[in-house]
């Protein structure tokens, strides 16, 4: 009686643990051909910000705006925190991109180097100045979201 007693208290401990951990599982991902968000972090080694911030909009935004001329990125938007965090869980800059869907988010896109080229003639100074804004970084995480928000009623 006691050991039923003790497997039925460990399985109610367990599935009790458990139902959270459940809970807090991936978001259910949309389908093939609804858009598709990833939130880009950056984080710059301290008193380099601003210089990683030009860098980026003088050769990263350009590309990102030519390629959603042409329907593979919906949007595009640029944010830095108002406040600090600790050390740890700082970011400088956070890229939001709406992708057209899953597909083009995660696969390399044929056209990219052509834009450059257009977009960049001098393609020595391009590679030189994209290498030192990953240079300037401590930090770049790619977080995929999923907006799960209820529709409305």
């Amino acid at each position: 009686m006691r050991r039923i007693l003790l497997a039925v208290l460990a399985a109610a401990i367990s599935a009790s643990l458990s139902a959270p951990l459940a809970a807090q599982g991936a978001p259910p991902q949309v389908s093939a051909d609804q858009p598709y968000t990833i939130e880009y972090y950056y984080k710059c080694q301290w008193g380099h910000q601003a210089e990683f911030l030009q860098l980026f909009l003088k050769n990263h935004y350009p590309l990102l705006k030519k390629i959603e001329s042409t329907g593979r990125i919906l949007s595009v938007k640029i944010e830095s925190p108002a406040y600090h965090t600790s050390e740890e869980l700082r970011w400088d800059y956070r890229v939001t991109i709406r992708y057209k869907n899953s597909t083009v988010a995660t696969t390399a896109n044929p056209d990219e180097e052509a834009f450059i080229k257009e977009l960049w003639p001098d393609h020595a100074t391009y590679l030189k100045e994209e290498q030192r804004r990953f240079e300037i970084l401590l930090g770049h995480i790619d977080l995929p979201v999923t907006d799960i928000t209820p529709a409305k009623q």
